[in-house]
């Protein structure tokens, strides 16, 4: 059975990530990057499809923790045999990718089990294993997994398993390294200077945070640890999640890959590590996204993957049964060929931001600026799929439209333009205005809208204020906010869109709820805004990790996870109530 997603924990080498669950499975891992085929899937099926358990063989009451600023996490176990301490963590990829797993005894004589299942091709294929004196080794294609074990490790049906007491004061070392299969075999790490040097790494990179800054100082190194544990060490690109086709709604067929790098997300990245003093991860994310786009921005793409290429064919691995039985579980994304006009202003919003920060200009960003600019002047009246990337008929959506104001108004700022340009630009960008305020306005309802004509309320039109489009305070603007605040209210938390009520809604939408907290902040009701963030970071796990959306009534957490989306609105927002900072509107 699917364990919940709060059971997991997060741990990275900078290029890939695994989950760790409670009861010490490792039931998520890619490898050798992100984007990789998994070989522990049991996340999406059962362990059948892989997974790498290390634990107790009676397991009483666990108690975890990540020891300190750190991604290396440790679990305890106390059972009536006695008390052991798992350490979980990847070291920074050198050459090569390691997992290592640490046992130590704390009191008793505890039996212990190991139980390693590669099962490469997402579930479906078990490598070739053969014993050896130091552990074993699994051959499959391209890859080669090495597992070095201090204890002997039999081999039974593409199962790696070994079984061992563990005494007061003991201590063994698990390592798994990932290699290409022709590779030379590398020479094993040693495991105590690998962690020595893994919470060094993470304790000298978050230390350049000033926690003084704001007033939730442990939730946002947190969030901050999770982002750089998701960004990719040689490209400076960020994933939205580690994780594929953990459904929106349950039991559902709302699941979605996010191992990707979206272009939506440019300007929420840029400005949260801006304003946490991260300039190095900013000017690499604007490369990044620079590199991507490359001299073509007719032919962008909403998202790519974090090396920067562009072919994100979908399928559905069948043989997975998916989370809680959720199907089809999705790889790739069909959505990165979608139209979404918004997306235009979102990069044009980055480059702009990466100026006021003081981020130097290079002539490929000018130059990108230039031609993205001319083409989103053909484009911007054209029909798209919106922010929430439906797979529907395409229409007029109100934030595509506010976000090419917002392409044009971040040009007409920085930009070096001639006096026609710039003239065409202003007439222009006064038009787009004029248009958004009049046709996804709804007299009768009071509101903004979805889009154009509609009925439908959507919680993207908070983003309004936040973009500098209309401010907080104006009262079309206060209408709408205080009408989202109300018709998409789930016990304190904000949806996208209006419940259907059939019993498949997906949860609530926990980046929504901080940026109805920002809206709050900007109509200077700062109570009411902290009293938004608490509650989401109420809801996140033991560990501090939050997914993209939450089920209210099953009071769990939902999607994909954890979700950068949710820990970037977590920072913004959390600084924004404790201090100036840089926002996109220019305050």
């Amino acid at each position: 059975m699917s364990k919940p997603i709060e059971s997991y924990a997060l741990i990275g080498d900078g290029q890939t990530a695994a989950l760790v669950a409670r009861d010490g499975s490792i039931d998520w891992l890619c490898w050798p990057d992100f984007d990789s085929d998994a070989c522990l899937s049991a996340l999406l099926g059962d362990v059948e499809n892989g997974r790498w358990l290390l634990a107790p063989a009676e397991v009483g009451e666990v108690r975890r923790r990540y020891r300190g600023d750190t991604l290396v996490l440790e679990t305890e176990f106390h059972g009536q045999a006695g008390s052991v301490r798992l350490t979980d963590f990847m070291p920074i990829r050198g050459r090569h990718s390691n997992l290592v797993r640490i046992v130590e005894g704390l009191s008793g004589a505890v039996a212990m089990d190991c139980d390693l299942r590669l099962r490469f091709d997402y579930g479906a294929l078990p490598p070739w294993c053969e014993p050896r004196d130091d552990g074993a080794v699994a051959t499959v294609g391209q890859h080669r997994v090495i597992l070095r074990a201090p204890v002997p490790v039999t081999v039974r049906d593409g199962t790696l398993a070994a079984g061992f007491t563990l005494r007061e004061g003991e201590r063994h070392a698990f390592v798994l390294t990932c290699t290409a299969s022709w590779d030379p075999e590398p020479e094993p790490i040693d495991a105590q200077a690998a962690l020595d040097g893994t919470i060094a790494h993470w304790e000298d990179w978050i230390g350049s945070f000033d926690a003084s800054r704001t007033r939730w100082p442990e939730a946002v190194k947190r969030s901050l640890l999770t982002l750089k544990a998701m960004v990719h060490q040689r490209s400076g690109g960020l994933i939205a999640a580690p994780t594929t086709s953990l459904p929106e709604a349950p039991a559902g067929d709302m699941n979605w890959d996010y191992r990707y790098s979206w272009l939506r997300d440019a300007t929420f990245t840029l400005g949260a590590f801006i304003n946490a003093g991260f300039t190095d991860e900013a000017t690499a994310w604007r490369d990044w996204l620079l590199r991507a786009i490359a001299g073509a921005p007719d032919e962008m793409r909403i998202m790519y993957r974090v090396d920067g290429s562009r072919h994100l064919d979908e399928w559905t691995v069948d043989a997975l049964p998916g989370y809680r039985e959720a199907r089809p579980v999705r790889i790739g994304n069909a959505a990165s060929t979608q139209v979404q006009i918004d997306v235009y202003g979102e990069v044009l919003d980055t480059l702009a931001l990466a100026r006021r920060a003081g981020i130097l200009a290079s002539a490929h960003q000018e130059a990108m600026e230039a031609r993205i600019v001319a083409h989103l002047e053909k484009v911007w009246h054209r029909r798209g799929s919106g922010v929430w990337e439906s797979r529907g008929q395409p229409r007029q959506y109100t934030y595509s439209k506010a976000m090419c104001w917002v392409g044009f108004d971040r040009t007409l700022a920085h930009a070096r333009l001639d006096d026609a340009t710039r003239g065409r630009l202003e007439a222009l960008r006064e038009h787009v205005r004029g248009e958004v305020c009049r046709d996804g306005w709804n007299a009768g309802l009071g509101t903004f809208t979805q889009s154009y004509g509609s009925h439908a309320l959507d919680a993207s039109l908070l983003l309004l204020p936040l973009v500098g489009f209309l401010p907080a305070d104006d009262p079309r603007m206060a209408a709408t906010i205080a009408r989202i605040g109300t018709e998409l209210d789930q016990s304190g938390f904000i949806r996208r869109t209006r419940a259907k009520g059939n019993g498949a809604d997906e949860g609530a939408f926990l980046p929504c709820s901080l940026w109805m907290a920002d809206c709050l902040r900007l109509q200077g009701r700062q109570d009411e805004a902290a009293a938004y963030l608490e509650r989401v970071l109420g809801v996140a796990n033991d560990v501090g990790l939050l997914s993209e959306e939450y089920d209210v009534p099953a009071k769990e957490l939902t999607g994909n996870y954890p979700q950068a989306l949710t820990h970037l609105a977590v920072v913004n927002t959390a600084l924004g109530l404790s201090g100036p900072v840089l926002s996109r509107g220019g305050g």
